[in-house]
Parts: structure tokens; C-alpha cells; sequence
């Protein structure tokens, strides 16, 4: 029985601790931004506001309800019937009146407000993929700093190999120690290294909390597997169809023409039907009217805002059409100067692997054989760690700058 109870001890103690320290691979992080970041849930709340101000698109001028007297004396006593039979004077008034829109103007109404939210709903993943480029920066930044740290970990074996063989041929008169304080140096700078690279995964975490939406110290760690992409160049109908800012701009500018629709069915005649029913003193019988009414937005001193308001509306488009085209220059721009770099940067890291590091650990394998067989000395062996410790750093940042630039291409041609 009390085996048991410190087995459930243990199993409830132990869980959370599992479940803090679980292992998030990149779309793990990246979905957790798209439903937690806070400004992806304003983004939401703006297309619904703008979704629901669209259910009203269709809606009708209020109706006007009026009553009170009509053509009525100032003395009551003429509202009663005359002594010699004649009716009185005097009518109380129950009006109303409807304005009945367009058709026309109701459809462009309807047009214009349901493709409001559109421009929002592309504005929310252009935000998106400004979110997930930062996050990418702080995954590979982390993922290299512990790629760099296994680098530490393994060349600290290493040193501390020379410096106990050191130690040891010293006490049996076979050595000297005209590098040993050099290597205890060195074994110093690596523990002040990992101090940074630790340090460096701890703000990164932090970063990628914050974008979660999460508590700033919550525990996790990542996958550190990683996937070298390839790019084909892309023109600019491509821009068009894929990139979110560009298309809000596309959206703005079929605002832009769906108002100057609207503003134009507001130029065209409105009716309406007035009915007024009279209630007659003294005798007097009911009566009542019915009128049709209608306005003239078109006459020259009452459509001169509207009109203005449409030539606004062209020059914004016309300014709209040239943001765009920004937009795609810049991005078309910086794909062919990301190709060319990441290009070039894979050469590189590929030089690294097949040539640099290979020969830079055969070569401190044939000083560590010579060190051991008494025929080679402690700088020489420590001279060939410290260049084979330096270059396989220098590769992990060699290809972090390469996940860096393929962190910029995924957000110029927004892929995730």
C-alpha cells in the first residue's frame, strides 16, 4: 500500500514537469502565433465588426410618423358646428412617410460594406507573416545556439583529454607545461561560451512565449532538425496571388471603385410616398392625402460633394495601383538578391562539410596520435583543437546566416 501511494507521489509530481518541458517543433510554434497572438485576435474581431456591419447593407430611411393640428383656427370656438347647421373649421393631422431607396443603390451599398472585411481578412495574414518571420529568427537562433553548445560539449572532452594527459606525463618527468596553462585557458573560455549561448536560448524562448501569447517563463525546448530549401525564381503574378499585402492593396483599390458606384446611385432620383389622414371638428367628414415624393440628388447645387467624392475616389485608386506595384518591385527585387545569397551561402556551408571540417579533424587526429606516441607536442595539439573548435562554430553560424536569408525568402514569397 505505501509502495503505491509513493508511486502516485511520484507519477503526479513528475507529469507536470513532463509536460512544461515538451518538445515544440516550428509548426507547433507557428500555429500556436496564429491563435493566440493578440493582434491576430484584433484582426478577428475587425472582419467580424466589419461582417456585421454588412447584414444592414440592405436597410430602408427610417420611416417619419408627425401628427397635430391641421388648418386649424386660432379661436376654438369655431371648431364646433355652427348654430345654423354649417360644419365647423379645424382638422387634426395623423401623417406618415417612406423614403423608398434605390435598388440600385441598395445593391451597391451591399457590394461595397460585404467586401470591406476582405481588405481585413488580407491585412491579418500579412500580419501573420510578419509574425512567423520573427518567429523563424528566434526557432533558428536557438536551434544553432544548441547545435554550437553540442559543439562545446564534445571539444570540451577533448581539452580536458590533453590536460589530464599533461597532468599525467608531468608527474612521470615525460612532459612539460609549456601549453597546459594555455589549454586550462581555453577550458575557461568554453565554460564563459556556453554561459552566452545559454543565455542567448533563454531570450529566445522568451521572444517565442510572447508571440505564443504565453507566459514569458513557461519551459519548453525544440526540435532541432532542420531542412535546407530550395527556391525557384517567381514573377510578379506571383506576388499578386501570394503575397497578403499585396492583395489588401488589390482589396482597397475594389473598395475604391465599389464606393465611386455607390456615390454614383446616390446622384440618381429617390421616391417615397407620403399619407396624410385628417380627422375634421364640427362636423367636418375625414379626409386624407397620398403624395409621391421624390428628391433630385443631381441638380448642380446638391451633387456637388458627391461628385467631388467620386474624383477623389479615382485619384486614391489610381494611388493605390501604384503602391502595389511598389510592392511587387520590392518583392521581385529582393527575391533575385535572396537567391543570389543564399546560393552563394550554400557553397559555402557545403565547403564546410565536405572539405574545412573534415580536414581540420584528420589533421587533429594525426596530432592526437602523435601526442599520445610521445612524438608530438601539447601546442601543436592544442593549436589544432582550438582551429577545429573555431571552424565547426564558424560552420553552425554559417548556416545560421543561411536559415536566416530562407527565413527572408519565406517571408518575401510568404511561405510557411
Amino acid at each position: 500500500m505505501q509502495k503505491s501511494i509513493i508511486l502516485l507521489i511520484i507519477l503526479f509530481t513528475w507529469q507536470p514537469r513532463a509536460r512544461s518541458q515538451s518538445t515544440l517543433k516550428l509548426d507547433d510554434i507557428l500555429s500556436a502565433i496564429a491563435a493566440n497572438h493578440p493582434s491576430v485576435k484584433m484582426y478577428d474581431a475587425d472582419i467580424r465588426a466589419d461582417d456585421e456591419a454588412a447584414k444592414g447593407a440592405r436597410s430602408w430611411e427610417a420611416p417619419e410618423l408627425s401628427t397635430g393640428l391641421w388648418m386649424t383656427p386660432y379661436d376654438p370656438a369655431l371648431w364646433k358646428r355652427n348654430t345654423d347647421g354649417t360644419n365647423g373649421m379645424g382638422q387634426y393631422m395623423i401623417s406618415a412617410q417612406q423614403m423608398i431607396p434605390n435598388k440600385k443603390e441598395l445593391d451597391a451599398n451591399e457590394k461595397y460594406l460585404r467586401a470591406v472585411s476582405a481588405a481585413g481578412k488580407e491585412s491579418k495574414q500579412a500580419n501573420l507573416n510578419e509574425l512567423y518571420a520573427a518567429a523563424k529568427m528566434s526557432y533558428y537562433t536557438w536551434l544553432i545556439a544548441a547545435k554550437k553548445l553540442t559543439v562545446l560539449d564534445n571539444n570540451e572532452k577533448l581539452l580536458q583529454f590533453m590536460i589530464q594527459s599533461t597532468e599525467i606525463r608531468y608527474k612521470n618527468n615525460l612532459g612539460k607545461l609549456n601549453a597546459y596553462y594555455k589549454a586550462k585557458a581555453a577550458l575557461g573560455d568554453i565554460e564563459n561560451r556556453r554561459i552566452q549561448l545559454q543565455n542567448e536560448i533563454t531570450q529566445q524562448q522568451v521572444r517565442l512565449n510572447t508571440l505564443m501569447n504565453m507566459a514569458a517563463g513557461s519551459a519548453f525546448t525544440i526540435d532541432t532538425a532542420y531542412s535546407i530549401k530550395n527556391y525557384s525564381p517567381a514573377d510578379s503574378s506571383y506576388f499578386l496571388n501570394a503575397r497578403s499585402d499585396i492583395k489588401a492593396v488589390q482589396r482597397n483599390i475594389d473598395l475604391a471603385y465599389l464606393q465611386q458606384n455607390l456615390e454614383r446611385t446616390k446622384l440618381k432620383p429617390q421616391f417615397g410616398v407620403r399619407y396624410d389622414h385628417m380627422f375634421g371638428f364640427g362636423g367636418l367628414p375625414m379626409q386624407y392625402s397620398l403624395m409621391a415624393t421624390v428628391r433630385l440628388p443631381m441638380a448642380a447645387w446638391s451633387s456637388k460633394s458627391s461628385k467631388a467624392y467620386i474624383e477623389s475616389l479615382k485619384w486614391k485608386e489610381e494611388s493605390l495601383q501604384q503602391q502595389k506595384q511598389v510592392l511587387i518591385n520590392e518583392a521581385t527585387g529582393q527575391m533575385q538578391s535572396l537567391l543570389a545569397a543564399i546560393a552563394g551561402k550554400k557553397r559555402q556551408v557545403e565547403l564546410f562539410e565536405h572539405n574545412i571540417i573534415p580536414a581540420l579533424q584528420k589533421n587533429y587526429q594525426v596530432l592526437q596520435l602523435a601526442y599520445e606516441q610521445n612524438s608530438g607536442e601539447l601546442f601543436e595539439l592544442l593549436d589544432a583543437w582550438q582551429t577545429l573548435d573555431m571552424t565547426q562554430l564558424e560552420y553552425w553560424q554559417q548556416v545560421q546566416d543561411l536559415l536566416t536569408l530562407q527565413t527572408e525568402m519565406d517571408k518575401t514569397l510568404q511561405q510557411n
